[in-house]
């Protein structure tokens, strides 16, 4: 089937689907006149790839992995590959080292956006910015 056919299909763009092809996740077979002819199991393996990016793991690794992801009740499930393990082990690290990065920085503005609006100037100038705003607001007249 023509790219276009699979962009359809799987609700991919075709220009995604270049990019999964430049970076070696997909083969299409190139037939004489330069156009790309995907198969049932390309437009299968998109579907694993969405899965496999939408888990967090970036499109290196997924290369490693992509041949070990079946399809069990129409959704993808690794096959026990050699590797497949320690690649999702490191990658949940990795998410989870993230994520507490995320939270450290979420915690630290909370504190300083909570220093701020103790501020009287700066509780004054929340409250003006929130009463012009206000729909319904009149500016005063000269």
């Amino acid at each position: 089937m023509r790219i276009s056919a699979v962009a359809r299909r799987t609700g991919v763009s075709q220009r995604l689907l270049r990019y999964y092809e430049e970076q070696g996740l997909l083969r299409p077979v190139r037939l004489a006149n330069g156009y790309r002819e995907y198969t049932e199991s390309d437009a299968i393996a998109v579907g694993h790839i969405r899965a496999l990016l939408a888990a967090g793991l970036p499109t290196a690794v997924i290369a490693q992995v992509l041949h070990c992801v079946h399809d069990e009740d129409e959704r993808p499930v690794p096959s026990m590959c050699p590797g497949m393990i320690s690649h999702l082990r490191r990658e949940r690290a990795r998410t989870a080292e993230a994520i507490t990065r995320l939270q450290a920085s979420q915690q630290a503005l909370d504190t300083l956006l909570a220093a701020a609006l103790r501020q009287p100037d700066v509780r004054d100038e929340v409250e003006r910015g929130a009463s012009e705003r206000s729909p319904g607001r009149r500016e005063p007249t000269g």
